[in-house]
């Protein structure tokens, strides 16, 4: 059975995808000006937990779709009809019911940083959150399996196209789907009848959904058991969301909103690489609950992820290494773009490099971890590893990154500045 190996020509294929990166985070920076985002606050806390788990559904999805594709699942037409469509309506009801979740949980962590709950805005928020997130479920998953399916036909590695092409595409899509349908509920906020019909219709078509996707037993398995590491990565992206939204009224934070999607993106998009490539290594070379001899230690060292012989190792440098001109490529067109509204200086430059090595490093040690713990469980990483790690990526990504700008503004000025998340002070 082939090794699977990456191509310098892929690994560049890669890179351009992450392109779509830098166009998320300027759609952000011009979406945050718009009245639905000024307006409704808890919006700008759905972001990170949103997009997050866009990608955890999609990179998901393409993972268990690539694994199927090497391991030769979808080669019979039949077969192929089966799992496509399985996994099509698994993700469907999986946005439906993660989406209600993640706006619920924008309003209580509104509610506990101090803001008021309006419930016509909350009906909006919910509303929003439930068809952006099935509306790009069903774009998303679509491309995602004329995406592998064509690299299974060609002969490519889907592992090393579909996730990044999942993690890029997803975060433009959503951000801009959101942006769109929140707009629109808001402008028809006073239709009493509007929001609640389309949480109860979408509520309506999931046991539909449900019904196709019992047809293939290893996606029974996800929607009995694959709940908790999608909500658990939710609201874990949440407390990022919390973050960005108290950090984008700040004066010492401008240009977070155009930074934010990317290092997200960047660190949910490499870790999602290497926990695919690693589950699909088990997969054709494991039985679950079992490593592999070269994998026997369940808690690697960082020397071991990194340094050693395996090809995992090998994959994870590689990944490391694409960090640094990865980032400085999107800071270079984001700066150009949007010169005037992010920092340029050297130092900047130089944390914000730093931040993007140290969320990366720490993202795929982790991955190294989980994938071998799960897999002695007998669990599949694709479901258990990815939401976790992307969810980790995000808040990584986003306390890092306010880190920045603070370290920033001390270096630049001589004084810490003060923290967002502070509470404001009281009348003199």
């Amino acid at each position: 059975m082939e090794t699977r190996q990456r191509r310098p020509e892929e690994l560049g294929l890669l890179q351009a995808f992450g392109l779509g990166l830098s166009g998320a985070g300027i759609l952000l920076h011009y979406f945050q000006h718009w009245p639905v985002f000024t307006e409704m606050k808890d919006l700008l806390t759905l972001v990170p937990p949103l997009v997050g788990l866009k990608g955890n559904l999609e990179m998901t999805l393409a993972s268990r779709l690539s694994t199927a594709a090497n391991t030769g699942q979808i080669d019979d037409p039949r077969e192929q009809y089966r799992v496509v469509s399985s996994n099509l309506a698994l993700v469907q009801v999986q946005a439906a019911v993660v989406g209600l979740l993640a706006a619920v949980a924008a309003l209580l962590l509104g509610l506990a940083s101090g803001q008021g709950l309006d419930v016509v805005e909350a009906q909006v928020l919910c509303a929003s959150s439930v068809l952006t997130a099935s509306l790009a479920a069903c774009a998303l998953g679509t491309l995602m399996v004329c995406i592998v399916v064509g690299a299974r036909k060609l002969g490519v590695n889907p592992d090393n196209i579909a996730t990044p092409i999942a993690a890029s595409l997803g975060d433009l899509i959503t951000l801009s789907l959101l942006a769109v349908v929140s707009s629109f509920f808001y402008r028809h906020r006073d239709s009493q009848y509007l929001t609640p019909l389309v949480c109860v219709g979408f509520a309506a078509l999931t046991p539909a959904c449900v019904l196709i996707a019992k047809q293939n037993p290893p996606v029974v398995r996800i929607l009995k058991f694959g709940w908790f590491p999608i909500v658990l990565a939710m609201l874990v992206s949440s407390l990022g969301g919390l973050i960005l939204n108290k950090t984008l009224s700040q004066p010492q934070f401008r240009g977070m909103a155009v930074f934010a999607p990317i290092m997200c993106g960047v660190g949910g998009n490499l870790v999602a690489i290497q926990t695919s490539r690693i589950s699909t290594h088990l997969h054709l070379w494991g039985t679950p609950g079992v490593l592999p001899l070269w994998m026997k230690k369940c808690w690697p060292s960082p020397c071991s992820t990194f340094c050693s012989s395996e090809i995992n190792a090998t994959s994870a440098r590689v990944l490391l290494v694409l960090v640094v001109p990865g980032h400085l490529a999107f800071f270079s067109i984001v700066s150009l773009l949007e010169s005037q509204s992010v920092p340029s200086e050297r130092t900047f430059v130089l944390l914000y490099l730093l931040a993007g090595l140290v969320q990366v490093t720490v993202l795929l040690h982790l991955a190294d971890v989980a994938v071998r713990l799960v897999w002695r469980r007998a669990l599949d990483p694709d479901d258990h590893c990815i939401p976790y790690l992307t969810g980790l990526g995000d808040l990584l990504g986003t306390g890092l990154l306010a880190l920045c700008f603070l370290a920033h503004g001390l270096l630049r000025t001589g004084v810490w500045p003060s923290s967002p998340l502070d509470p404001a002070p009281g009348p003199s």
